[in-house]
């Protein structure tokens, strides 16, 4: 027996085990669980049947050794050096990687189900009739009932029939995110599937089962929670096991899957009770999605299920839409490093490295997830935009390389800045933005008023504006702008309502129609980026930074009536640099 030289208790999770994190003389670390001696034979059965897992090639922490000694019964197991996967961290990751790591577990569990289960072992329609039978009687007699109780009864009554002649394989017995992990990856990501956070591996199988294959799918309801695209691939992944494909799964395996969510549902309920009223809450609250997701009963394909979403994947990067495209074409531009898919101007967009050389391309032609346009539309849209950039060529915008129709569509190439941005929706990038010293955040301050003079000058208005195109380029040490697709010529007129844009840095006569829309509307644009920048958006005394008499110009810009404005970003500039030197 290996000999530890610490140990370390492992409080997380809701077995009886006691868990350690244990170190041997070498520094190798181990998992050690020690079980009460009363599952002395289960854990050797579970010691046993783990090896015929390990056979089966899925990542998981390794069996290394078994004993029993005054403790207990103890199993040794391989260290995973990652973090969970679970409610932390999995719906914090992009939609894409969860997706992603959706169709491995989908593929993961469709090798655990290789195991065939014992020629013993009780036919599955008796065996989980009676289980239902047993969960509806405790259920009626706990004293406690959810809303919609009778939707789920009357369906398990109605969909029993659906047991017969089942198959029977070796389970996990409790197989959802938060008996996953992700490991920390010793390089990068390439393979399809493969999340640039790392690989997924399998934990806690102390609940292993043998059943039908379909019923492991029971605890999808926390994956759904969560994150309606994990548990999207996880079916797609399991029925087909290819990740850049994934195929849909079959009528009879959603309404099989939603008899055995029914069942749980009620046994859910009574489990809940002995560990008291806030565990009786959630499971309570879940019965409520889940009558939600079936639209009480009726419908077997849950609402989470995404029919319509697709993944794809180009030089081992995920990319979401609508329907499969042809992305080949990017190899002209190089390696694709990068992907910007969460767009809703109908582009696509990607980060390329050619002979050393990096490059940002945006694309308009494939069918995007989150446009309301159509890709024709998204098109000529782009193909408008070229002269935009071209005329407002300038040291702070972002510089455009070429311009080409390709691939079925358009596409734009500029050289890629490498930095970060500024946008909320990208919450790693805005909090380096936003941790950038103040005197640094300055100078991007100064950029954006150069540059938006420079587009006053050029005749320009600057429309959808916003912390999304500010970049703060590390190299060059300087703000540069993008994504200027929609500044129009001026004079322009509201002819929307409410334009296009964030309505953080969005004039009043942004939100009126017949409105003109001129440089003091950019004005007020620059000066809500002055709060975005030093203030966190705050526009209170209190929150301010900077001298006074800077808050005062700024707070002058953001006026409400137009005419008490900057009537130009020159002079708002002035003044600025004014307050600036009498600091």
């Amino acid at each position: 027996m290996i000999e530890f030289i610490s140990r370390v208790p492992i409080e997380k999770g809701w077995s009886e085990d006691k868990k350690y994190c244990v170190t041997d003389a070498a520094g190798t670390r181990y998992l050690l669980r020690v079980s009460p001696l009363a599952r002395r034979e289960n854990r050797r059965a579970l010691y046993e049947i783990l090896r015929q897992v390990v056979a089966t090639g899925i990542p998981m922490n390794l069996p290394v050794d078994f004993w029993v000694d005054d403790e207990g019964v103890c199993m040794l197991y391989s260290w995973i050096d990652g973090e969970d996967l679970g409610e932390d961290s999995l719906p914090h990751l992009p939609e894409t990687e969860q997706y992603a790591l959706g169709l491995q577990a989908g593929e993961i569990l469709r090798k655990i189900h290789s195991i065939p289960a014992p020629v013993y072992q009780e036919d599955w329609e008796t065996r989980f009739n009676r289980k239902i039978n047993t969960k509806i009687q405790k259920y009626s007699e706990c004293g406690l009932r959810f809303e919609g109780d009778e939707h789920v009864l009357a369906y398990i009554e109605q969909n029993r029939h659906l047991l017969e002649n089942r198959p029977q394989c070796f389970q996990h017995g409790d197989y959802h995110a938060n008996n996953m992990m992700i490991t920390h990856p010793s390089e990068p990501a390439g393979s399809p599937g493969t999340p640039r956070n790392g690989k997924l591996c399998i934990i806690d199988f102390d609940r292993y089962d043998f059943g039908d294959p379909w019923e492991e799918f029971n605890r999808i309801v926390w994956c759904a929670q969560e994150s309606p695209h994990f548990a999207t691939g996880m079916l797609r992944g399991y029925f087909d096991g290819s990740p850049p494909r994934g195929l849909e799964p079959p009528m009879e395996f959603f309404k099989l899957l939603a008899l055995y969510i029914a069942s749980n549902t009620l046994s859910s309920i009574t489990w809940a009770i002995p560990f008291g009223q806030e565990q009786i809450d959630i499971l309570v609250a879940q019965s409520q999605d889940v009558l939600r997701w079936y639209d009480d009963m009726r419908n077997p394909v849950p609402s989470w299920y995404l029919k319509d979403y697709h993944v794809q994947w180009i030089d081992g990067m995920p990319v979401k839409l609508r329907a499969p495209f042809d992305l080949s074409f990017l190899g002209k531009y190089g390696r694709v490093f990068k992907v910007f898919d969460y767009q809703d101007s109908g582009n696509l967009c990607f980060g390329t490295e050619k002979d050393g050389q990096r490059f940002f391309v945006k694309f308009a032609g494939a069918p995007t997830v989150y446009d309301n346009i159509s890709p024709e539309q998204a098109i000529a849209n782009l193909k408008r935009s070229v002269q935009i950039y071209e005329n407002l060529a300038h040291p702070n915008l972002i510089n455009l390389v070429k311009a080409e129709e390709i691939g079925g569509g358009f596409a734009m190439v500029f050289d890629w800045v490498d930095g970060f941005c500024m946008g909320k929706q990208y919450p790693e990038d805005r909090a380096r933005f936003m941790g950038l010293p103040l005197k640094t955040r300055m100078r991007v301050f100064h950029g954006l008023l150069e540059f938006h003079a420079h587009v006053a000058k050029q005749n320009y208005v600057a429309i959808d504006f916003y912390d999304g195109s500010i970049l703060w380029d590390i190299a060059s040490e300087k703000a540069v702008i993008c994504d200027i697709d929609c500044y129009q010529k001026a004079p322009y007129v509201n002819e929307m309502g409410r334009m296009w844009g964030s309505s953080r840095f969005m004039s009043p006569e942004e939100f009126q129609l017949g409105a003109v829309i001129d440089e003091v509307t950019n004005v007020f644009a620059m000066g809500a980026a002055a709060f975005a920048l030093f203030a966190g958006g705050s526009r209170t005394p209190e929150d301010w930074p900077l001298d006074m008499a800077l808050y005062d110009i700024a707070q002058k810009a953001v006026s409400k009536d137009r005419g008490e404005r900057w009537q130009s970003i020159a002079l708002m500039k002035e003044a600025w640099n004014v307050g600036l030197q009498d600091i």
